[in-house]
């Protein structure tokens, strides 16, 4: 047998043949996962000659078919690409077979992908695929790979067709770090809010931290995102009431005491039992801490805030008066409607048993 005639990789290649080459998994390995399966440098390179079974696909990754790849391919290979082990750690410690990803994870367009967004190509269309790598990688960008750093700790990867795949929040931001059109931008952060992937709030505090917001094609991106946001949080509302059978209140209204100063808008109010709600779809400060994902005084974070302020004040001379003000979050509505509908019934359920409130003027908003 010549150099040159194509080997069969189950029957010469494999001591330990594989299960089968339909998976992914097993059309693309790295060397060090094919020395696990006793193929040799030599052997590999064999099959890598023209006109042989075989693919160079990135440095260190190959694939296992003369075809072009497909995107679940081109990612699977990218992930093995990046998350190899540094060089000093493989002279130290024999390289895992099926160490795979290390902390690699899909980020970017292809990130979105996996995650559902209609407004982006296909794994197969993609151009490139971005992959998250810690900071301390020494790792170039490579063929079809963009290597990222991450600036900070990593985030907590979700796992979507069998890889680790970036939050969307984070995909997003490294998708619109590679995007100059602001048409392009504005689609991307409005599928993440109306397709129910992301909240406003999350979204534009990661684009914060990445420092995005001051770009010419976020800005407006931005401000269409959050009235997407705030739209969405109002129909959820119109939804928790009709679906949980709640009394229909006078929606989007202003408060006023006769004759008096404006005491401020409302998203729902029933007059006769003086409950009102509010929908915070504030814009998130630079810096500011996100509700649940740090520990310490909240009220403090929020004591800081302009708009937070302004909120508080409102709620307390609202309460004085004797109106209940119920404040709810776009995610609360999201993630536990059930909750939230229980807790606006409560509050209209308790006005018997609290003073008659002050006669309030209402106006529409």
């Amino acid at each position: 047998m010549t150099q040159n005639t194509p080997l069969s990789p189950l029957s010469a290649c494999f001591p330990r043949p594989l299960h089968h080459l339909q998976d992914v998994t097993h059309r693309v390995l790295s060397a060090a996962q094919l020395r696990a399966r006793g193929v040799s440098a030599a052997q590999t390179s064999a099959q890598c000659l023209p006109g042989g079974p075989w693919q160079h696909l990135l440095p260190g990754v190959y694939l296992l078919h003369p075809g072009p790849p497909s995107g679940q391919e081109r990612l699977h290979g990218a992930l093995l690409y990046a998350g190899r082990p540094p060089v000093s750690s493989r002279r130290t410690a024999p390289e895992a077979a099926d160490a795979g990803f290390g902390e690699a994870m899909v980020t970017g367009q292809a990130a979105l992908a996996l995650h559902g967004f209609a407004t982006v190509p296909d794994l197969g269309a993609l151009h490139r695929v971005d992959v998250l790598v810690p900071r301390t990688r020494r790792l170039r960008s490579t063929r079809y790979v963009e290597v990222v750093r991450a600036t900070a700790a990593l985030p907590v990867p979700v796992r979507l067709a069998g890889v680790p795949v970036a939050p969307v929040e984070r995909a997003l931001a490294d998708a619109v770090a590679g995007l100059g059109d602001a048409e392009d931008v504005s689609r991307l952060l409005t599928e993440a809010v109306r397709a129910g992937h992301s909240e406003p709030a999350a979204v534009v505090r990661e684009l914060s931290a990445a420092k995005l917001l001051g770009r010419p094609a976020v800005v407006g991106a931005v401000e269409a995102l959050l009235a997407a946001g705030r739209a969405v949080a109002e129909e959820r509302l119109y939804a928790m009431v009709r679906e949980h059978g709640l009394p229909e209140p006078l929606w989007n209204v202003e408060l006023r005491l006769p004759g008096g100063p404006e005491l401020g808008g409302v998203d729902a109010y029933w007059p006769d039992l003086a409950v009102a709600v509010e929908l915070d779809t504030r814009a998130p400060r630079s810096g500011a801490p996100e509700e649940g994902r740090r520990g310490g005084n909240r009220g403090a974070g929020r004591a800081e805030d302009p708009q937070w302020s302004a909120y508080a004040a409102r709620r307390d001379r609202l309460e004085r008066l004797g109106v209940t003000v119920v404040h709810l979050t776009p995610r609360k509505l999201r993630e536990a409607m059930d909750q939230q509908a229980t807790v606006v019934r409560t509050a209209l359920m308790a006005a018997d048993d609290r003073e008659p409130a002050a006669y309030l003027v209402v106006l529409p908003r």
